[in-house]
């Protein structure tokens, strides 16, 4: 039997509105998907330690507070410290355009802004998962 997608959906930073993160988490589970949901204000630290308890695949973060450009690509670094480059990291949330560019630069595979359709997140993690299994 083949293991389900496990993907972690967290809040970084003192942001505290979730809506769009819990949607995100719902639909995800509702496509199949295996999802950790993490709640508000999680440190980079927390986000990397229990996605790697948790053995996921994916890490969605979400942000509305503007600190994305910090707290997104410190979730990439400490991954890479901790041997668990290979969790693609994805983000939501307000975010400019013009901060997406640099995201992507970090380390973050995909940048999702409101009111992007779902079939679009789950066809981002299809790829993603076709490509980790072609190179495995």
């Amino acid at each position: 039997m083949a293991q389900k997608t496990r993907i972690l959906v967290a809040k970084p930073g003192l942001d505290g509105h979730d809506r769009g993160a819990k949607y995100i988490a719902r639909a995800l589970r509702d496509h199949g998907y295996e999802v950790i949901y993490t709640g508000i204000r999680q440190t980079p630290e927390s986000i990397v330690t229990i996605a790697i308890q948790e053995d996921v695949q994916f890490i969605g973060l979400s942000l509305l507070s503007g600190a994305h450009n910090e707290l997104f690509p410190k979730v990439v670094e400490l991954l890479r410290k901790e041997g668990a480059e290979d969790i693609v990291v994805f983000g939501g949330g307000i975010i400019p355009d013009y901060d997406i560019a640099g995201l992507k630069e970090a380390g973050i595979r995909e940048v999702f802004p409101p009111g992007t359709p779902i079939s679009e997140v789950v066809d981002f993690i299809e790829r993603c998962r076709n490509e980790t299994t072609l190179t495995t």
